[in-house]
């Protein structure tokens, strides 16, 4: 981690920039840090924050790499800041051995527009994309949850299974899947080895090759993936499951079958998602469910004008697609604990 700063720090006077880089932004925003503070200021916040439909470029079509923005900004005074994430997507580098996605976080002072910090986009969005998906099952998962399913062993995974162990700390069986057998080996030999430094976990990494033969399992299932085809299929869930949809982003992406979501009640990250996410967009094409039957938002969930999990055998689905909104809430908390110099 990065020194703290000193009391003249460049952060703190208009027109200087700190940056923020990975292993600082991963001690700052902890999940039992981040969890918390999106819990409480996403209902009284979020509707101060203005936050445009992400903007996408194509910079290649054949390979299908692009360019995103997305810019935020509040009117609140008790956040008083503009944020802009730039991303890029560059699917085909798997063949290069890079990660597909980069991002920068730019954050300025809207009284003034003076740059404040820049932030590592990509370790940001992990971070508060596994939180928000955490803070949902806060209301979502039953309490008693024992066996987490992950699908997706990429470099979001690890952040969703330590953010889900913080709000249902039952878990006590964490099962890897991946379309490469390898990659989810990999992960969950690499995860194991850290929890044996852990004393008295008793937490179980393990991998499996076929989904459909855990899937009925997982009293959690999350879901990271780029797939466009179904991999969940709603008839395997268990009664009492809840279904975390985290990778698909685009109408063309879909991580789960429409029987998944005709079981489920659904609530969605932020309204968006019904334009955004593909399992709705096309469920809502073939008549399977309306836009109407969405139960409601995360800050509605968490604000308590809707109610979470109803009974123990009710399946439950959260579905995100991530907005600049949590963006910058995740970066303001980054930000106001760096400067007061702990994390």
């Amino acid at each position: 981690m990065a020194s703290p700063p000193p009391t003249t720090t460049a952060g703190a006077i208009e027109g200087g920039c700190d940056f923020l880089d990975a292993a600082t932004l991963r001690s700052l925003l902890t999940p039992s840090a981040l969890i918390p503070h999106l819990r409480s200021s996403l209902p009284s916040l979020s509707s101060a924050v203005q936050a445009p439909p992400r903007q996408s470029f194509s910079l290649d079509p054949s390979s299908s790499s692009s360019l995103l923005l997305m810019p935020s900004w509040s009117s609140d005074a008790s956040l008083p800041f503009i944020g802009v994430k730039i991303v890029t997507s560059f699917p085909h580098n798997s063949v290069l051995r890079l990660p597909g996605v980069h991002a920068a976080y730019l954050l300025f002072r809207s009284s003034t527009g003076a740059p404040l910090a820049s932030l590592d986009g990509t370790a940001l969005t992990f971070l508060r994309t596994s939180a928000v998906s955490a803070l949902a099952a806060a209301f979502l998962a039953r309490d008693d949850s024992r066996v987490l399913v992950m699908a997706g062993a990429g470099p979001l995974a690890p952040y969703l299974i330590a953010a889900h162990r913080v709000v249902r700390p039952g878990l006590k069986r964490i099962i890897i899947w991946n379309r490469t057998p390898d990659k989810a080996r990999i992960l969950a030999r690499d995860l194991q080895e850290q929890e044996a430094r852990r004393e008295n976990s008793g937490v179980i990494f393990e991998h499996a090759e076929c989904l459909d033969e855990v899937v009925g399992l997982g009293d959690v299932v999350s879901c990271a993936t780029r797939s466009e085809n179904p991999i969940v299929k709603g008839k395997k869930l268990k009664p009492g499951a809840h279904l975390d949809l985290v990778g698909s982003f685009t109408p063309a992406m879909r991580e789960c079958d429409d029987e998944a979501l005709a079981r489920g009640r659904v609530f969605v990250d932020f309204e968006v998602a019904l334009e955004e996410a593909g399992e709705l967009v096309g469920a809502f094409q073939r008549g399977v469910m309306a836009a109407e039957d969405v139960a409601g938002t995360l800050a509605e969930l968490v604000g308590g004008a809707k109610v979470g999990r109803r009974s123990p055998e009710e399946l439950t689905v959260f579905k995100s697609v991530g907005t600049a909104v949590v963006d910058l809430l995740a970066a303001q908390l980054a930000y106001d604990t760096y400067l007061q110099g702990s994390p």
